[in-house]
């Protein structure tokens, strides 16, 4: 446990940190889930649609510093020719 004020500080900040950025990972699985179903249905005008959606959601957390950027656009890309090919 910590022993100093500042420390004690640093363990609620992280605390709050933690559920902030666990609520912005959930929120964007769901998002690329949307669009993974829609996908899998066939469906390229609902894929598209949640696609839209997750872009921007995806991106948010690369700049919150939740994800690495590499792996949204790597992800993103890949989902963008998926749609594509249907």
């Amino acid at each position: 446990m910590a022993n100093h004020k500042s420390a004690e500080k640093r363990f609620r900040q992280t605390e709050r940190r933690t559920a902030v950025n666990r609520a912005r990972v959930s929120r964007i699985r769901t998002f690329t889930k949307k669009v993974e179903l829609a996908i899998a249905a066939g469906d390229k005008t609902a894929a598209a649609e949640a696609f839209k959606e997750a872009q921007p959601e995806l991106m948010r957390g690369v700049t919150k510093g939740v994800l690495p950027s590499n792996a949204v656009s790597r992800k993103l890309s890949r989902m963008s020719a998926r749609i594509k090919a249907l």
